[in-house]
């Protein structure tokens, strides 16, 4: 007999501490960073969407982000979150 797949539960985003939407929404700007460069291709469209204006706000926001998110975290997590940061600059700078 095949196992059933459970449907996803809807998340309380309101339910998070601070600490957590800041993580969520460091991923969500990330990803959209990386979009907005040309780098990645939007989920569920073909061509890539280059917005150099739109992928400089969300590194900012991103960088902004960590640099409130560091104090709460473990040193390995701020130097990675850090370097990710780094990466996204860089490749910004290349796409520029």
């Amino acid at each position: 007999m095949a196992e059933e797949e459970a449907e996803p539960q809807p998340v309380d985003l309101t339910a998070l501490d601070l600490d957590q939407l800041l993580g969520l929404f460091i991923s969500l700007l990330v990803a959209k960073a990386w979009q907005y460069m040309g780098l990645r291709i939007t989920p569920g469209k073909e061509d890539v969407e280059k917005d150099l204006a739109k992928a400089s706000a969300a590194i900012d926001c991103v960088s902004y982000m960590v640099d409130k998110l560091a104090p709460s975290l473990p040193d390995e997590e701020t130097a990675k979150l850090r370097g990710m940061v780094t990466d996204l600059q860089l490749n910004f700078a290349r796409q520029a």
